[in-house]
């Protein structure tokens, strides 16, 4: 009994499976943060092109009244 108790203690004193997960936690809650931050910045850009539509789309229909356009003349050769 005393060599197996010996013997497992120096087995438990061998791994270091707390420290492992916790290296391991650590790295996907990196993972993850920088997931969100991606995540966010696309976001952020899908709302500036969801605007950019919404104007497009008004000049559509004032395209279809029969309306001139606006914005920067067309040069003249």
């Amino acid at each position: 009994m005393k060599h197996l108790k010996r013997f497992w203690n120096w087995l438990l004193g061998r791994t270091d499976i707390d420290e492992k997960i916790e290296a391991k936690v650590e790295d996907i809650v990196d993972e993850v943060k920088e997931r969100v931050d991606r995540i966010k910045e696309e976001i952020s850009d899908v709302k500036e092109a969801a605007s950019e539509v919404l104007s497009q789309t008004k000049d559509v229909v004032d395209a279809a009244k029969g309306k001139k356009r606006r914005g920067r003349p067309k040069k003249k050769k």
